[in-house]
């Protein structure tokens, strides 16, 4: 049999076609291709947004900014040290952008000025520390990014 043009176009647009849909559903069936939202309540959280910003602004303007750096330890996240460590309540999130299983939340009770959130829960690669935490009926928030 021979084949002309025209039926070898036809031939080569149903190959390219299969070959796409393969991919498409290959991509949708598998586990390890997670298209969840980013966050679970993404339209909740974006609407307390102005409310973070203004708390991130307050502790910048009364030089209440708080200090997170990795020991060997773990993760130590450094309070201001004028402030009485007892009157500071909150919670430290870790958010990990890869897998949701990972994102845990600590709530902030302190004797010292400083937190310490252990090595063993805390696998490498990246994290979104987010702190919210309240001093004398203040709010503040810090976020920083941290590759651990």
């Amino acid at each position: 049999m021979k084949i002309n043009w025209g039926t070898g176009i036809v031939l080569a647009f149903i190959g390219f076609i299969a070959f796409i849909l393969y991919f498409v559903v290959r991509m949708s069936t598998d586990d390890r291709a997670n298209h969840d939202l980013v966050t679970e309540e993404y339209y909740k959280k974006e609407l307390t947004y102005q409310q973070d910003m203004d708390a991130s602004r307050a502790a910048t303007e009364m030089d209440a900014d708080l200090k997170v750096e990795k020991t060997h330890e773990g993760l130590m996240v450094y309070f201001p040290e004028r402030f009485d460590p007892k009157e500071i309540t909150g919670t430290v999130s870790l958010y990990r952008p890869s897998n949701k299983h990972l994102d845990t939340d600590f709530p902030i009770s302190l004797t010292k000025t400083h937190l310490l959130i252990p090595d063993n829960r805390l696998v490498g690669g990246r994290w979104d520390i987010i702190v919210k935490w309240q001093y004398d009926g203040q709010d503040f928030f810090h976020k920083q990014k941290l590759i651990y």
